[in-house]
């Protein structure tokens, strides 16, 4: 059985979470660093990882890694891997990457290299000088950190966290697979509701039901490496097959969505049903600062306006004070609220059992975890 080694890409501080993911399916992890966490695989994990990854943002084939100061570093060290393993006669490969605190910072000059070197590459192993590059497309991307090298294959194409049932997110979304790490966070239970009461579109009760409906989070979308030749296009079929066979909707699980606004209750809705979890997500209009715990078992995870592309920050501030106030009357449930301000404890008035840095796109966040309770 062929033994591949792949990188798994997320966003910074969820990097616990998609090691976990990865353990879970089967696959021995070799490294983690921020932002990515490399392991071995056979082929199948292409379609199984894929599917099954809730926090990862792109899968890749490692093609190896290398030191390189200079572009004939860079060239030779490229050169030297196997691209012929992958990439056909005709086929495309477009190269893009990132280089961070390394000797090589130009971008487009180190595209230019590995782009040449692969040519050079397969013209010694096809016997070609031009290449047509219209059939499969083979995404290269490169990652240089600290002057080392590492050149991978895309297999993923869309980023993972587009799953596919959110078409419209609401003014400020929070992306899908942070939602999902989120609801991980909590320690989700059966018998145990979630409550998201800031819900927007819709995105943590959604993956929470996900989640606990066992519902692989790649089902309902395609990959790019769904096109290479390599893998059997059987074994996306029984992968996919495996995936529905494992579903459970029979969960008395149950969480809600609801918001002030009544546009982003009907979006929450919407994108609801379009998962497929419109039974296990109860969405309706209510204030945050209203919500009862009706005699239930509960956690609330939620992402509030930050103040920095919703309402003013005067106006959040005041926002998590009022909060503070209600959420601690609903002990003992559990709070979980995610923000960007770094005073947030100050104008909640309580100070967080535990702190977590993650970010939500490009935005620096606190994961403010309130779970410990004094007895009466």
């Amino acid at each position: 059985m062929q033994t591949i080694e792949y990188v798994a890409t997320c966003l910074f501080g969820l990097e616990r979470f998609l090691g976990d993911e990865i353990t879970a399916l089967g696959y021995k992890r070799t490294e983690t660093i921020d932002g990515r966490v490399s392991f071995i695989g056979d082929i199948a994990a292409i379609p199984r990882c894929n599917l099954w990854l809730r926090c990862a943002e792109r899968l890749y084939i490692k093609m190896g890694s290398f030191h390189a100061k200079t572009f004939g570093e860079l060239f030779e060290g490229t050169k030297s891997l196997p691209f012929e393993q992958w990439i056909g006669r005709e086929d495309a490969f477009p190269v893009k990457g990132h280089s961070i605190k390394s000797t090589l910072f130009s971008i487009p000059d180190c595209q230019s290299i590995i782009k040449k070197a692969v040519a050079q590459r397969l013209d010694d192993c096809y016997g070609l000088s031009w290449f047509p590059e219209t059939c499969v497309k083979y995404q290269i991307e490169f990652f240089i950190l600290k002057d080392n090298v590492t050149l991978m294959i895309d297999t993923s194409g869309t980023p993972l966290h587009k799953r596919g049932y959110r078409q419209v997110g609401g003014a400020a979304p929070l992306r899908e697979t942070l939602a999902a790490a989120l609801v991980l966070n909590s320690r989700p239970r059966h018998n145990v509701l979630i409550w998201d009461p800031f819900c927007g579109s819709g995105t943590i009760p959604i993956e929470a039901a996900m989640i606990m409906t066992r519902r692989a989070p790649g089902l309902y979308r395609r990959f790019i490496s769904e096109q290479f030749p390599q893998i059997p296009k059987e074994l996306w079929a029984q992968t996919r097959e495996e995936a529905h066979s494992l579903i459970n909707n029979n969960t008395p699980f149950e969480a809600y969505a609801t918001d002030i606004n009544q546009q982003a209750v009907a979006l929450a809705t919407f994108n609801a049903k379009k998962a497929g979890v419109h039974s296990k997500v109860r969405c309706f209009t209510a204030d945050a600062l209203t919500i009862r715990t009706g005699g239930r078992r509960g956690t609330i995870v939620c992402n509030p306006p930050y103040g920095e592309r919703l309402f003013e920050r005067s106006q959040v501030e005041q926002l998590y004070a009022q909060m503070g106030r209600h959420f601690t009357s609903l002990a003992p449930w559990q709070v979980y609220i995610l923000s960007s301000h770094e005073q947030f404890e100050r104008h909640y008035g309580k100070r967080a059992d535990k702190v977590r840095k993650v970010y939500n796109g490009m935005i620096p966040c606190y994961l403010y975890q309130y779970f410990k309770f004094k007895k009466p």
